[in-house]
């Protein structure tokens, strides 16, 4: 016992719902421990506790939260540390890696000043320069340069901002990790780079890793041990590779089933084929048309001509005295062409940073391009007023990469899905409510009629991103760009979000641009892949192609990291 360094014993959290007679808890009855230098796994669907149990061991949820059983830290009860005591708890012990970036970064401070701020609050004897140099050695360990360094977390992508949270809990190089779907929003490669660097510290220093996550190869490849949580209950707990051969709970299985078929396809021309039912009725992927014809080559529905988004860091006050001359470019998409056709989907890859969002926020002239043209429906949408171009986005709608990008915290989830309806006068009230109900219904969030009261804050990541969707798709547009928007999702939702996506595709003629950092789920929902490396298409082609025989580096390179899922 004394070799255990964290503890968590018969832990059991209820958030206060005023409504409910009877006690419903997010965690119920949950016991495990880690020891120095173990790595474990916590998988399980969006909103089975993971996250909730990652909080209450650090003590940062509500204080009106009911919270019962032990959590102890290198044998001293957390719930009895002081203020103070705490304060160092946090940080110097134990480091928590949140899921969404921007709750952990303050819009108003720089990267440098959000690095210095926590050395100097834990460690106020480190000089200034010394304090810059460690910061700027861990920001390079996840791929940040030092350049960056007086930025804002705004002049970053979603997948940067990771990095910058993750470089944030190494500095103070704590006794254990807590990293709740720590790279959600990086690809491959760099995930890659950053799960070796954290279990290459978990050797060195003796630090262990508690890695929540819905990556199932992503658990397999970096942990010892893995725990499965179903419906705020540990269901399975052992040694990765024995729950992954030989799983004994009917979920985990579920899981392993969704995850191995989307990775056993060998492209949209095998989708649905190989799929097995899920935990609790979760039907296989299916697709009624798997080889998506393209009806018109001649005429696409979206074409980007030579576009350009190019952005200048300006140089502060010093930087203008000594070192005169234009500040710095970055050139976010630097000549884009590619051509998208009715009823096809297309995949749009890359690393963290490449310019896959800034592309398609430029191409819904949510910001205006440097230079080329983006033609919609034949149309040139880069010169249109304001006016013009809000009503060409009836036709084409986004889900975000991160769902509270879109979703305002102030308004019920049934005002943030009926709003695009009410803003383009597509429906009344009452009409509105009525869509709303049923696009919850088809996006999996049941019942209805209890998410349609419900804020955003009371639901899980995943939860905010299926209410994300459901905001895309209630104007029925013709094209719909998705932006990472299954990345907060585990394998048995995904599955179902992308039958639905499928489904919604051929009942509505929908055409897909997909973003997404996860090659496999491109792979199997893709009719071409376009790949992007430093604002360019390094490589495009038929999805099969491109997998079967990569021609770039870069792609030859990403598809040498994605870690696969072995089947038993």
């Amino acid at each position: 016992m004394s070799d255990t360094l964290f503890s968590i014993e018969n832990l059991r959290v209820a958030y206060p719902h005023s409504s409910d007679e009877n006690t419903q808890w997010a965690v119920d009855d949950v016991s495990f421990s880690l020891q120095p230098g173990e790595k474990m796994g916590l998988v399980g669907e969006s909103g089975c506790g993971k996250s909730t149990l990652g909080r209450a061991a650090m003590r940062l949820l509500p204080p009106s939260t009911r919270i019962e059983g032990r959590v102890t830290f290198q044998g001293r009860s957390v719930f009895n540390l002081t203020p103070v005591e705490m304060r160092k708890f946090r940080g110097e012990a134990v480091a928590l890696i949140f899921q969404d970036p921007m709750t952990r970064l303050d819009p108003l401070m720089t990267i440098g000043n959000h690095c210095i701020e926590t050395l100097k609050a834990h460690s106020p004897q480190l000089s200034a320069k010394a304090a810059k140099e460690k910061a700027i050695a861990t920001l390079e360990k996840v791929n940040i340069p030092a350049t960056r360094w007086n930025q804002y977390p705004h002049e970053f992508s979603g997948g940067m901002r990771q990095r910058v949270a993750i470089a944030l809990a190494l500095l103070l190089q704590p006794k254990l990790i807590v990293a709740d779907e720590p790279t959600t929003s990086l690809d491959v490669t760099v995930s890659a780079q950053i799960l070796q660097e954290l279990t290459r510290l978990c050797a060195e220093e003796n630090m262990a890793l508690l890695l929540i996550s819905h990556d199932l190869a992503m658990v397999a490849e970096y942990c010892d041990r893995i725990g499965v949580m179903y419906n705020g209950k540990m269901v399975e707990i052992g040694a990765t590779e024995s729950v992954f051969r030989h799983p004994q709970h009917e979920y985990t299985r579920s899981l392993l089933q969704a995850a191995l078929h989307i990775q056993a396809v060998q492209g949209t021309g095998d989708r649905g084929q190989g799929g097995q039912g899920g935990h609790g009725g979760i039907p296989p992927l299916s697709s009624p048309n798997p080889q998506s014809p393209i009806p018109d080559r001649r005429s696409p529905i979206l074409r980007v001509v030579d576009l350009k988004q190019h952005y200048t860091i300006e140089p502060n006050f010093v930087e203008r005295i000594f070192f005169k001359g234009p500040g710095q470019t970055i050139k976010a998409v630097d000549g884009i062409n590619l051509e998208l056709y009715p009823g096809e989907i297309l995949g749009l890859v890359g690393e963290s940073g490449c310019g896959k969002s800034t592309l398609s926020r430029t191409i819904l002239q949510l910001i205006r391009p440097s230079a080329g043209k983006v033609e919609f429906l034949g149309q040139d949408i880069t010169n249109l007023s304001r006016q013009e171009i809000r009503l060409q986005r009836r036709q084409m709608q986004m889900v975000f990469q991160d769902p509270h990008a879109c979703l305002n915290p102030a308004m019920t989830v049934g005002q943030s899905i009926a709003d695009p309806l009410l803003i383009h006068q597509l429906a009344t009230p009452e009409e509105a409510k009525q869509q709303v109900l049923q696009m919850l219904a088809k996006v999996g969030l049941q019942p209805p009629e209890v998410y349609y009261q419900r804020y955003p804050s009371d639901l899980s990541g995943g939860q905010q991103q299926r209410v994300a969707i459901a905001r895309a798709l209630i104007t029925h547009p013709k094209l719909l760009i998705c932006d990472e928007p299954v990345s907060m999702l585990d394998a048995s939702v995904q599955s179902q979000v992308l039958d639905l996506m499928l489904e919604l595709k051929e009942e509505f003629d929908l055409t897909y641009l997909f973003i997404t950092h996860d090659l496999w789920l491109a792979r199997f929902l893709c009719d071409r892949i376009a790949v992007m490396n430093s604002g360019k298409i390094v490589e495009m082609g038929p999805t099969k192609e491109i997998f079967a025989n990569p021609q770039h580096p870069y792609t030859q390179t990403l598809l040498a990291a994605a870690p696969l899922l072995a089947r038993a």
